[in-house]
């Protein structure tokens, strides 16, 4: 059934391997004290396998409440890591609306946005993406694979040209995740936002993958959750 690339029903599998943290091993994982450290053991399982699905270390993988936050949360973060040097970002024509609506906040803000148009395709040209970059350009933000049309991005041309400017770059992966493979050293992106429920998973989890040397700020303050960086 072709919703399924709007979202899907979760397995059985995860279902089952989920119910005990909510019945039994409920603790917060961040406490010290025994039920705590189940819950955090299978925090700590759960990035791990995060991480060897894109070629990530764990301490890069970050929880989010799914992938309209880590969109949000890569270029709300970086938009406010340049605020007084001048912020100009790249993206596409094609984004999902997590990526384009945060654009668009963004330049009420005073943030400079450059849609790049795609061909007839959907595909965007990553000379495009070249031609598009500014003395202040600081984030270059495509999506790994189109929501509506399925059309795959040149990611491994687009994050050379992000590197060999020492451009962050961030791709919407959400709709990619688990469905093609997807390696961020390959790839050389610097941010990668996924959602579980595309793949069979439950609503409302997401991750952002942050390369350790972003020092981005954080989306969600409170808690020290997600190593300081993100609370919940």
């Amino acid at each position: 059934y072709l919703d399924n690339a709007a979202t899907t029903q979760m397995d059985s599998q995860v279902l089952e391997s989920m119910t005990p943290y909510f019945m039994e091993y409920y603790g917060n994982p961040a406490a010290i004290y025994s039920l705590a450290g189940e819950s955090g053991k299978a925090v700590a399982k759960a990035r791990t396998q995060v991480a060897e699905l894109i070629g990530a270390k764990r301490e890069e993988i970050y929880f989010t409440g799914g992938g309209s936050e880590s969109d949000n949360w890569a270029m709300k973060a970086v938009a406010d890591l340049y605020e007084k040097e001048g912020c100009h970002i790249i993206t596409t024509q094609i984004e999902h609306h997590a990526v384009i609506h945060t654009c668009e906040y963004l330049e009420k803000r005073g943030c400079k946005v450059t849609y790049v148009e795609p061909d007839a395709e959907g595909r965007v040209a990553s000379e495009k993406i070249k031609q598009a970059i500014r003395p202040d350009t600081r984030l270059i933000s495509v999506m790994a694979a189109n929501n509506e049309i399925g059309t795959i991005q040149p990611l491994e041309e687009i994050g050379k040209i992000a590197k060999e400017h020492g451009i962050l770059f961030h791709t919407d992966a959400v709709q990619a995740f688990g469905h093609i493979p997807l390696d961020v050293e390959k790839l050389q992106v610097d941010m990668l936002s996924a959602s579980a429920h595309k793949i069979h998973g439950p609503k409302g989890v997401g991750i952002l993958y942050i390369r350790r040397n972003v020092k981005i700020g954080s989306f969600i303050h409170g808690g020290a959750q997600e190593k300081h960086r993100r609370a919940g």
